[in-house]
């Protein structure tokens, strides 16, 4: 987390989920306890018997680490459902990999491991978005499946078929 800080993550601006785990939790969460309840936040963000913040949608957070050394290479969240904010800009998937990690395959691996977690939810499809100018992520997500729909507001916009072949994802209504 260090790292994203140190490229100007978790300023005010920062509307994603590292800028705000950033601003809430990043210089506590070295505590053990602190860093529990930090994890514990994040369960509940995706239990459904627990109704997100307002404006939000429930969300499953997962981490991108090295099974042998236990690095910490990135996060990537699947929402289980779209928002307007979504729908136009962030989408269903969104995903954060440090910088000393880019360019190392681990967003693409982490995308695809995320499919099959977003068809566990009942989506048939997902909406991912990237920045135009975004070369890096735009690779990731057409490698992984993406298939181009629009841009809006200055994000491309793709859908990505989970595999799951049943479930309301939003892709029915959006020609995804």
């Amino acid at each position: 987390m260090k790292e994203f800080e140190a490229e100007g993550r978790g300023v005010p601006e920062d509307g994603s989920n590292v800028g705000r785990d950033l601003r809430g939790w990043g210089h506590r969460w070295e505590d053990p306890a602190v860093f529990a309840a930090y994890v514990a936040g994040l369960r509940e963000e995706a239990d459904h018997a627990v109704p997100p913040r307002p404006g939000w949608v429930h969300c499953t957070q997962l981490w991108v680490v090295d099974a042998d050394s236990g690095t910490y290479y990135g996060r990537i969240a699947v929402r289980h459902e779209l928002n307007e904010f979504l729908r136009d800009i962030g989408g269903h998937i969104g995903y954060d990999i440090r910088p000393t990690a880019r360019r190392r395959g681990y967003a693409t691996a982490a995308l695809r491991e995320a499919l099959p977690v977003a068809g566990e939810l009942g989506l048939r499809s997902v909406l991912v978005t990237c920045d135009y100018d975004n070369v890096a992520s735009r690779k990731v997500i057409e490698t992984c499946g993406g298939v181009y729909e629009d841009e809006r507001n200055g994000k491309l916009r793709y859908w990505i078929d989970t595999g799951a072949g049943h479930g309301t994802g939003e892709a029915g209504e959006a020609g995804g």
